[in-house]
């Protein structure tokens, strides 16, 4: 830990002690696709009576109409989180009949492209763009990439931490989004040295069917397993590999996120350039839209990383409008795979450790990201989703070649310190305690969920689809059989019937053509927000 680190903490804990600021703030977003009795992804449309995946507020889907996604409310403890995850999943249960949710990120046995069904929002204008989004998707890089399932986990630092924080700097004077946005942007840049590490921890899809290559193609970091599997030895995270959402098109727009204005200007630019392979592949063909535009990025959401600056949009606002006008909000860590041997994907420990490397990233020195450095961060990134455990695996610090246990005991050790704090606010060291037993992971990679997942595979001479729906029947007949919270359960048939009208509405309220609106959208999407300006 860095004596700059050590005594900020310092400084901190008395507030802590004295009850000056609040808990974190998380919310949880999961996805998962619905798959067939024999393991094949579903055919069938949203269940209708799990309400609008357009209107919403805690179940949709993602990209594909197969592929559902959960979304929590914000809460300060994470048992809260996990509770409604686990009441989401369970009145799900109640209108699947057979159909089970698939446990791993890398999708179940699919019959090629066509296969992956794209999600349908209805017939009102922001329902089509939200599908001719999708489409564009499929034409650019197919569906099947699409299909792949994670977890997003947003969390959001209390308004008292922040006044603190700002105090204690000596920045009392500048504008509070100014200087939010500003330390959420270290913190992202010391997220991006070190993400690897959640990587090698959480990740967990060293294997994938052999559906998922259709082409036939085995790249050379894969090798099969029995007929119908293919595994790499030493890999934590397939999804997050090349063979995920990595895209070459996207790589030449280089944000480090050493600002927000940098980071803005570079999505707007990327989603007013034309790219020509795009163009070629037309837009809007004898009345049928197969992309939004032909630019890099069809809209913002479209560019990936494995974590993003956010805030809540207002009607008419792009992501980069409301973070230019508000500043930044909360960060979105986007890198964890789901763990099949976990009911929900995750669970309260992993939730209490990524709270604690995600303040450590906030509260230890952040020097901006140089080209270079940037490029070094790519590659510690790959290979550890390539080769983490690999025992042989040396990751560049700095120029300095470090295994994973070294540099991974070194890392907990300073977050350790970060968690003690944390645990101030709590009954319990629930943090240090999330810390404490990642150790034993660096130590012995086969502890890792990588690991363990591989070891099954190979022990059992399991297919990897036969594995995870053996995982799914087991998950789902726990979940059926659970109860629900009465209160939630009440909920969530309100919002059924809620939503559904909320579609209707939207849908009659239409005065334009989709063409007309479209076309209003982008025009405003090009307009900047400055921060401090009104909005309307």
């Amino acid at each position: 830990m860095s004596d700059s680190l050590a005594t900020l903490i310092e400084r901190l804990a008395g507030p802590a002690r004295q009850g000056q600021f609040s808990r974190l703030r998380r919310g949880l977003e999961k996805e998962g696709l619905r798959v067939d009795p024999a393991g094949r992804i579903v055919q069938t449309p949203h269940p209708v009576a799990l309400g609008s995946k357009l209107t919403h507020p805690h179940v949709t889907t993602d990209y594909s109409e197969a592929l559902l996604e959960y979304i929590t409310p914000v809460y300060c403890r994470p048992a809260d989180a996990m509770a409604f995850l686990g009441d989401l999943h369970r009145f799900t249960y109640r209108y699947l009949g057979e159909e089970l949710i698939w446990p791993a990120s890398m999708p179940s046995r699919l019959d090629g492209n066509d296969s992956v069904p794209i999600a349908d929002y209805g017939t009102s204008n922001v329902g089509t763009m939200k599908r001719v989004y999708r489409k564009g998707l499929d034409v650019r890089y197919g569906r099947i990439m699409q299909a792949i399932a994670g977890v997003h986990y947003n969390v959001s630092l209390p308004e008292d931490l922040w006044q603190l924080l700002r105090e204690l700097e000596g920045a009392s004077e500048r504008p509070m989004s100014d200087y939010r946005s500003q330390r959420y942007f270290g913190l992202i840049r010391n997220f991006r040295r070190h993400s690897w590490l959640l990587l090698y921890l959480f990740g967990a899809s060293p294997a994938l069917d052999r559906s998922f290559l259709p082409d036939g193609e085995l790249p050379d970091k894969l090798q099969a397993h029995g007929a119908e599997t293919l595994i790499s030895p030493w890999a934590t995270s397939l999804r997050m590999s090349d063979l995920g959402y990595q895209n070459k098109v996207q790589e030449q727009l280089k944000i480090c996120f050493n600002s927000l204005s940098n980071y803005v200007g570079t999505l707007r630019n990327a989603i007013s350039t034309p790219w020509p392979a795009y163009a070629a592949l037309g837009v809007n063909e004898d009345g049928e839209w197969r992309q939004l535009n032909a630019n890099i990025l069809q809209i913002e959401n479209e560019y990936y990383s494995d974590i993003r600056p956010k805030r809540v949009t207002r009607h008419g606002e792009t992501p980069s409008q409301a973070l230019e006008g508000g500043g930044v909000e909360y960060i979105e860590v986007r890198c964890l795979d789901l763990n099949p041997l976990l009911t929900l994907g995750l669970d309260e420990e992993q939730i209490y450790f990524i709270d604690a490397f995600v303040m450590w990233c906030l509260l230890d020195e952040s020097p901006w990201i140089s080209d270079e450095e940037c490029e070094s961060l790519d590659d510690n990134r790959r290979l550890v989703v390539e080769r983490g455990r690999d025992p042989e695996l040396r990751l560049n610090d700095r120029g300095r070649d470090r295994s994973v246990a070294e540099w991974g005991d070194e890392i907990l050790a300073a977050i350790d310190g970060v968690a003690g704090l944390l645990d101030l606010l709590e009954e319990g060291s629930p943090h240090r305690d999330a810390v404490a037993a990642m150790a034993p992971r660096l130590a012995d990679p086969a502890l890792t969920p990588s690991g363990q997942l591989l070891a099954r595979l190979q022990e059992n001479d399991e297919e990897f689809s036969d594995a995870m729906l053996a995982i799914a029947r087991e998950q789902a007949e726990r979940l059926r059989r659970e109860p629900m919270d009465p209160a939630r359960e009440a909920l969530f048939e309100e919002l059924t019937g809620t939503s559904m009208r909320q579609q209707e509405e939207i849908e009659a309220g239409d005065r334009v053509s989709f063409d007309d609106f479209l076309a209003d959208y982008f025009a405003h999407a090009r307009e900047s927000r400055i921060i401090g300006e009104a909005r309307p």
